[in-house]
């Protein structure tokens, strides 16, 4: 395992950013995710991006200074919205599950990647909020506003705002209780046995 220190940026040329496409910032983001997918934080390094991706340490600095910032950019190139709306707040409840446990293994592994290293550095942290936790909360209370504008649910049910912690809980938990991530049917199957009833919603 390579450390970060080890891996400081070389002296010339550090505040010039290098010339890259869009095509290929992506290839770099990927293998950032990629690698904290399956190594964790503290095992990626800018050698080796580098050496994944074929390009030397140098431009990687000349595009960021520091690996926080790498992973951070990456994350944020991971930012995704989604728009659900079925017409029923209980149908885009099971379509938001199904589709959060179509990327739960994905996602899942990108938190428990980032749990330790995130708090210590507050770039990271506000990107991995960015990438990952503020659009689906997001989502999740459109969802929820849309559902109470046509009267499907009061506004002061006190149920309301517990749904996301729900929906988040249970994605970070299955895997420490059970050993599997929370895929769509787990999902639904929790929606409707646990969120649903919980608004009063069948």
């Amino acid at each position: 395992m390579t450390s970060q220190a080890a891996d400081r940026p070389e002296p010339s040329g550090v505040t010039r950013r290098s010339k890259i496409t869009p095509e290929r910032e992506q290839e770099f983001y990927d293998a950032v995710l990629e690698q904290l997918r399956e190594c964790g934080y503290d095992s990626v390094t800018m050698e080796g991006i580098a050496a994944s991706t074929r390009c030397s340490k140098s431009t990687l600095y000349r595009q960021w200074k520091t690996k926080p910032q790498f992973v951070a950019a990456a994350l944020r190139s991971h930012r995704r919205t989604r728009c659900i709306d079925t017409g029923s707040l209980a149908d885009d409840l099971r379509e938001a599950a199904r589709a959060a446990g179509e990327l739960s293994g994905r996602d899942t592994k990108l938190l428990q990647a980032l749990v330790h290293a995130a708090p210590q550095d507050p770039e990271l942290q506000r990107a991995l909020r960015e990438a990952l936790i503020e659009p689906e909360i997001a989502a999740l209370k459109e969802i929820i506003r849309r559902g109470v504008e046509r009267g499907e649910v009061p506004a002061d049910h006190p149920a309301l705002e517990y749904v996301p912690a729900q929906m988040f809980g249970v994605l970070r938990i299955r895997p420490v209780l059970e050993g599997e991530y929370a895929d769509p049917d787990y999902l639904v199957r929790f929606v409707e046995a646990a969120v649903l009833p919980a608004l009063g919603l069948t």
